[in-house]
């Protein structure tokens, strides 16, 4: 019997293997891959996987187009010596999972390789082959396998990524991993027969792709020179489709399907020997050529009269015949029909630019996914939906279909639509998902405010660079900036549709306040009966408001009677008759104070630790006037300042946006002011941006009320409350409950990622349990609120490494926001900050950073404490019967090297001390004293009394307001969470990176977030000036030597590749002159320091 040749081949012995590996291993390359940003079917990132070279003249190296990525990508090879060389994509197929880079072959001196021929023709069932890459990361891996299969169906890896088709696939039981993409397949002559490109996790199976279509590319390649040249002429490969997705199935399937047995005699006949099947549409792209011509189930008989079984020879065909006419005798249910059909150029429906706008990538729809989602090519599609998008709940995969009342149908129109929007815009969107095709969803997109992202840019692929080029998606001016003091109500004017028409000229304006109105704040205060109550008043007046900003006066209104008050605020709220059936009295009273906060954080400026991009919480308004409102609200709402605020009210349905005037410290540490302590009071004061109608001096400001404080007497235990909140879609609702514990202290575990938690502070307890989400207020029978019911954070471990995000809620009493208010209405001397176009001063805080913990008396006299200062602690405070002890001092504070861990505070300024807020208003009499600035604390140590001077710190209520974005890593100053850990690098403290972004270069390096950096290049980087200075030196693609220190103190040393071209240096500050986050270019790749 005579042996077919191929199976001698696999009599190959050792030694030829040996031989044959010793050839190719040294051609065999390990990529790096930087997707820096997601497009079309592929996500940012940075991958490891394979090539190989298959034209070392050229310096052409094959991989999978997975691997070379659809959209921009920065790679470099690695040989077998280690010797790392830049790579640039030159091709990637539309279809097929192949793709080529390019490299200068003169970049490599110290090792011998030559180039690893590419045989398809060898391919055959049973041939011993090798598969040879960086299986699982492993840099050179060689697999053993046999062909077994080269008919297989191309592997389906997801439905919404990318998916080969239109082609067989070989398989064998080689059992690769993730890292082999791109290896060569092998035989013992050291010829690669096939292309690596994928398996399945569940067997050892291994798909490879076949290389016909490959030499093809490659040989179109070949022609743009015969070397390696510096500038690459970019070559077109000519590549055809009908828009129509082919399977093959067996003759067994397809007479049931309808097929004439004539037909399957001359397709037998017509075919190779061994012939099984046939070719049968399995589905078609809607607007393609074959939309509407061939439907699934089709059988394929001839094309231009000739038979075609076979997805090569179709491919061929097509391929050949772009832009031409081609004739199509298919069978439909057994009647032969024929079409005829122009061949589309393939690559006019793979698309090659996007846009990018507040970090969104949009593009036009590419085949790869009208085929997955079953829309037309060139829809625009939402890669990555950004922030602006996300903000709005527009999903990654959304077909955009109206934006702003204009219908959208390719990517012009929506750049065209953006560059006549202004900053802060609210204009409705209208998209499709193909999850729920048949129905469109309309959702209200809000243009960025702040300047949280670089302009819109359109970025342009350029094959012979092998970069994608940014130029300005139009004219900068053409998108009008937020004044602050005037605008158009083009944009708003779904606002407008609440009977409201009179309010066209000024929708727009939001931050903007009539310029005719001022206000003059009043404090009202009763004295009585041992309580203190408190109501802010506004009373419209010519000569309210000074030029500075200053508040003109303050006065003292008695409120005589109590339940007029209540009526008064109660008849001015549209809803108040049909709500007073069922309301209690306090809900009457509250319900036009409750507003809905909806914060969102930028992905750019998730500064100080934040845990997410997306927060609710309720607040109540504590001022409000023409020129200004004030509303109090947790601090685990409005984590940090650089988010975007929308405001929802219950008094009047409207929502407007607002800023964060300042977050406050309480109980022990401050005073006022300041998101720069551990301590933070949790209630952020945030301004409102009220809406002037011009030409109406009554307008729904009206229906806006304060909350009337009652401070005094303090809540006791079995108190009534009432406690009363909003619901999502702001109802209001009340409870009655009991105070249990009017003075819990919070303890709150560090997280692993240090980020803001509540400490030295005191909170109320019920004795019921109302739920995690729900916050409000906690207020009398007559409404008067005695303490905001808020929403804390922490997080709960599970073992050593599970642990997850948990909310909850307590009582925060409501002294500090008075002592605040009382500040902003003084127009205490602070930083000035831009209020609706006027500047308002905003408190400082002085503040002592050290973390306490209560611990009872009986536990203090076992470690030694006298019977005179328990006796004289007791007398101080008969309820509490506590000591405060030191946790610790937040790095770098004054009081770091003074106070130590587990000392006792007896007393500050001779005065004993036994809770948070006793130290709060030890930092607060400062102020009024003598301004030195120190504590005179008598603290027990060891056994022993000792009197300490303790310095205190002055800080303002901006928080983080300046970030720079290095190479992708945001890198801001250590937060007080991170200094609340107690420890700073000693290389002059470094500057702390908070997150980093996928796809770039610290993405590629491994530098990522929880970290110092306190060199670069040997230059220190002890704050973000001197890290600008070292940085702005450095030029684009070169290696950079960085020195960081972990936040558990271990230090390390990396390098990292800067790349200007897609992640240039920029800054982001908080200006208060314009109450705006500016933007500013550093370092660009022209390298222009602007």
């Amino acid at each position: 019997m005579e042996i077919d040749p191929p199976l001698k081949e696999n009599l190959a012995t050792a030694e030829d293997w040996r031989k044959a590996l010793n050839k190719v291993v040294p051609a065999v390359v390990v990529l790096r891959t930087t997707a820096c940003r997601a497009f079309d079917t592929e996500p940012a990132g940075a991958s490891y996987a394979t090539g190989f070279v298959v034209d070392k003249r050229r310096g052409i190296i094959l991989t999978n187009r997975h691997v070379v990525k659809p959209g921009p990508v920065v790679a470099e090879a690695m040989f077998v010596n280690r010797e790392e060389i830049t790579v640039h994509p030159i091709y990637r197929d539309p279809v097929h999972d192949f793709g080529f880079f390019r490299y200068n072959p003169d970049a490599i001196q110290f090792l011998d390789y030559e180039e690893i021929p590419l045989s398809p023709e060898a391919a055959c069932v049973g041939l011993e082959i090798r598969v040879v890459g960086n299986d699982s990361g492993e840099k050179v891996s060689i697999l053993a396998g046999t062909l077994a299969r080269l008919d297989r169906d191309a592997p389906h890896y997801k439905k919404d990524g990318y998916n080969d088709f239109n082609t067989f696939y070989m398989q064998a039981a080689s059992g690769t991993k993730g890292g082999s993409s791109g290896s060569p397949v092998i035989d013992w002559q050291g010829r690669a027969v096939a292309l690596n490109a994928g398996s399945k996790s569940s067997s050892a199976s291994a798909f490879f792709l076949p290389l016909e279509r490959v030499v093809r590319a490659l040989k179109f390649l070949q022609k743009g020179g015969d070397s390696y040249m510096s500038k690459w002429e970019a070559i077109s490969i000519p590549r055809g489709t009908l828009q129509a997705t082919f399977v093959h199935k067996g003759f067994d399937e397809i007479r049931r399907l309808g097929l004439q047995s004539e037909t399957e005699q001359i397709a037998r006949h017509a075919s190779a020997l061994g012939e099984t099947g046939m070719l049968v549409v399995d589905s078609v792209v809607p607007g393609g050529p074959a939309h509407s011509h061939l439907e699934p189930g089709d059988v394929l008989v001839r094309v231009n009269g000739e038979v075609i079984t076979q997805f090569l020879k179709l491919e061929t065909l097509l391929d050949d015949s772009v832009e031409q006419k081609i004739e199509l005798e298919i069978e439909r249910g057994g009647t032969p029909l024929s079409v005829q059909l122009v061949v589309q150029d393939l690559h006019s429906i793979t698309p090659a630019h996007f846009l990018e706008v507040s970090g969104a990538v949009i593009h036009p729809l590419s085949y790869q996914q009208a085929r997955n989602f079953r829309f037309q090519c060139g829809l625009v599609y939402v890669s990555e939906p950004g922030y602006m998008l996300f903000r709005a709940a527009v999903p990654r995969h959304a077909i955009i279909k109206k934006f702003a009342g204009e219908e959208i149908s390719k990517l012009e129109d929506l750049v065209s639509v953006l560059s006549k929007l202004s900053r802060g815009a609210r204009v409705p969107l209208e998209y499709i998902s193909y999850m729920d095709r048949h129905r469109r969803k309309s959702v209200l997109v809000t243009v960025d405010r702040h300047e949280w992202y670089a302009p819109p840019q359109i970025y342009t692929r350029d094959d012979s660079s092998g970069l994608w080029t940014a130029k300005p998606a139009f004219q900068l001016d053409s998108m009008i900036p937020s004044s602050g003091v005037n605008g158009k109500a083009t944009h708003m004017e779904h606002v407008n549709q609440i009977n409201h028409q009179e309010l066209t000229d000024g929708v727009s304006s939001m931050e903007t306040c009539c310029e005719h109105a001022s206000a003059e704040l009043n404090s009202h205060n009763e004295a009585g009966i041992g309580s203190k109550k408190r109501r802010v008043e506004e009373y419209m007046s010519s000569d309210g408001v000074l030029a500075d900003g200053s508040l003109n006066e303050t006065g003292e209104v008695k409120l005589e009677n109590k339940s007029a008050t209540e009526n008064a605020v109660v008849s001015d709220y549209p809803g108040a008759t049909a709500a007073a059936a069922n309301a209690s009295i306090a809900e009457q009273v509250i319900e036009p104070t409750l507003v809905m906060f909806e914060v969102h954080v930028p992905p750019s400026c998730m500064l100080d630790g934040v845990h997410s991009q997306h927060f609710f919480g309720t607040g109540v308004i504590i001022y409000h006037s023409r020129r200004m409102g004030l509303v109090a609200v947790d601090k685990n709402t409005v984590a940090i300042s650089s988010s975007d605020v929308m405001l929802s009210f219950a008094a009047y349905p409207i929502e407007i946006p607002g800023e964060e005037v300042c977050s406050h410290f309480c109980n022990g540490i401050g005073t006022g002011g300041g998101e720069v302590n551990i301590d933070f009071h949790f209630v952020c004061l945030c301004f409102l941006l009220i809406l002037v109608v011009k030409h109406c001096k009554t307008t729904f400001v009206n229906y806006f009320h304060c909350v009337l404080f009652e401070t005094e007497p303090a809540l006791r235990r079995g108190d009534s409350v009432y406690l009363v909140g909003l619901s999502r879609s702001l109802q209001a609702t009340s409870r009655k409950s009991v105070v249990t514990n009017p003075c819990a202290a919070l303890n709150i575990a560090s997280a692993d990622c240090p980020r803001y938690r509540a400490t030295n502070m005191e909170v109320i307890e019920l004795d019921t349990d109302f739920g995690s989400t729900f916050s409000g207020v906690l207020t009398d029978e007559h409404g008067r609120v005695q303490a905001i019911w808020g929403s804390f954070s922490t997080q709960l471990k599970f073992g050593c490494n599970t642990s997850e995000d948990h909310q909850f809620v307590r009582g925060i009493p409501v002294y500090a926001i008075s002592q605040v208010l009382d500040k902003i209405i003084a127009g205490a001397n602070g930083p000035p900050l831009l209020i609706n176009g006027v500047k308002r001063p905003i408190p400082l805080v002085r503040i002592l950073e050290v973390e306490f913990y209560p611990t009872l008396l009986s536990k203090a006299r076992s470690f030694g404490l006298s019977d005179d200062w328990i006796q004289a602690l007791v007398k101080k405070d008969p309820v509490r019967r506590q000591v405060l002890r030191v946790k610790g001092c937040l790095a770098g504070s004054k009081a770091e090297n003074l106070l130590e861990q587990g000392d006792m505070v007896l007393a500050v300024n001779k005065e004993p001390v036994t809770c948070f807020r006793d130290i709060e208003n030890a930092c607060q009499a400062l102020d009024n004293g003598d301004n030195s600035g120190n504590l005179n604390m008598t603290i027990f140590r060891q056994g022993r009394e000792i009197d300490l001077l303790v310095g205190t710190d002055v800080r303002d209520g901006n928080g983080t307001t300046r970030v720079i974005n290095w190479c992708g890593c945001i890198v801001q100053d250590p937060h007080p969470a991170v200094r609340a850990l107690g420890y700073l690098p000693e290389e002059g403290h470094g500057v702390y990176v908070a997150r980093w972004c996928h796809g770039s270069p610290v993405h590629r390096y491994g530098l990522y977030a929880l970290q110092w950096i306190v060199e670069i290049n040997g230059k220190s980087t002890p704050d973000l000036d001197a890290f600008v200075n070292v940085t702005k030196e450095l030029e684009h693609g070169e290696f950079v030597r960085v020195r960081t220190v972990h936040l558990n103190g271990k230090p390390r040393v990396l390098t990292l590749k800067q790349d200007l071209h897609y992640w240039p240096t920029w800054e982001l500050r908080f200006d208060p002159e314009s109450a705006i986050w500016h933007r500013r270019m550093i370092k660009t790749l022209d390298c222009r320091n602007l």
